[in-house]
């Protein structure tokens, strides 16, 4: 596990750009400092979609129309899926999640306040294709909050949409959250506030990179970088090198000079149309969407059914 994980680093870090997966983000620190970031005023996403979550819940719970398993995308700490529970009704939760200390922390808080719900942590890395083969047969409903697609480039985008389609097999859907296209200023100002904790979030990968591989990466020689790209819709995340360093990774070190960057987050941006038209590529069948007044931010019911 370890000599994979550190190829794997290797190999975005020696890549060009040089680059490091969204994924090494999450380990219990960094889960609780993304909880933090969604309380700050900047951040607009988690306080929206949650608007528009409960100002629609009556129509939403009506399109998706009850299912045997609600599976929780990117579960986090759980609180956006349980509050589903009492509008659709599921019979079975599995939480799916990369941190796994922290998805079984939840997990067992939750099982206490909701006894009547079967409930399972999966630890996966969504990036990987998903195992579900257990639940064959069952209708689902997948929850991807956040606007997490934000994350997948459009080709990875698409291949997850359509392995989720595959999955629902004419029973069920997927219940999306999806951040659109907006003033540059508030896209910017979402990723890099002002009291520093995305940048705290960001730098916290280079820590947990460590820990993981035994690498010697210090905070202190990066300095949070994000900036929206409007020619590619997408926010960017970098760290970019406050001075030269050398890194040490088993086997082998890398130079980076002052002013060079590690690129570790993508962050995509839509408008409705073309997000609705993706999931129709996808496999879906229909469509319905939900909206705040100013624009902001996109939540979607896409069944998989005739």
């Amino acid at each position: 596990m370890k000599s994979s994980l550190t190829a794997e680093v290797l190999t975005g870090l020696q890549s060009t750009p040089p680059q490091i997966s969204p994924k090494f983000f999450y380990d219990e620190i960094g889960s609780k400092l993304f909880e933090a970031i969604t309380l700050l005023s900047e951040y607009y996403p988690t306080r929206v979609e949650r608007s528009i979550m409960l100002k629609h819940e009556k129509e939403i719970a009506l399109a998706v129309n009850g299912c045997d398993i609600l599976l929780d995308l990117g579960a986090g700490n759980c609180e956006k899926g349980s509050q589903l529970f009492d509008s659709i009704r599921p019979k079975k939760y599995r939480a799916l999640d990369i941190s796994k200390d922290f998805l079984e922390l939840a997990i067992t808080d939750l099982q206490k306040r909701f006894p009547s719900i079967e409930m399972q942590a999966q630890v996966c890395d969504l990036s990987q294709p998903l195992e579900l083969s257990d639940l064959a047969g069952e209708r689902k409903l997948f929850f991807y909050p956040g606007s997490s697609i934000g994350n997948f480039d459009p080709q990875s985008a698409h291949s997850f949409l359509s392995q989720i389609a595959q999955f629902c097999e004419g029973k069920g859907g997927l219940l999306i959250g999806v951040d659109l296209i907006k003033n540059t200023d508030v896209l910017n100002q979402a990723y890099d506030d002002a009291l520093g904790v995305t940048a705290a979030f960001n730098l916290n990968a280079l820590r947990h990179i460590n820990r993981l591989i035994g690498s010697n990466f210090r905070e202190t020689d990066w300095a949070h970088f994000a900036f929206f790209n409007t020619s590619k819709s997408r926010v960017e995340m970098h760290l970019k090198a406050v001075r030269d360093v050398v890194i040490t990774l088993p086997g082998t070190t890398l130079e980076f000079k002052a002013g060079e960057s590690i690129h570790t987050e993508n962050s995509y941006k839509y408008t409705q149309e073309t997000f609705t038209e993706l999931l129709i590529d996808c496999g879906f069948k229909t469509i319905k969407t939900w909206s705040d007044e100013q624009g902001y931010f996109l939540v979607c019911y896409a069944s998989a059914e005739h």
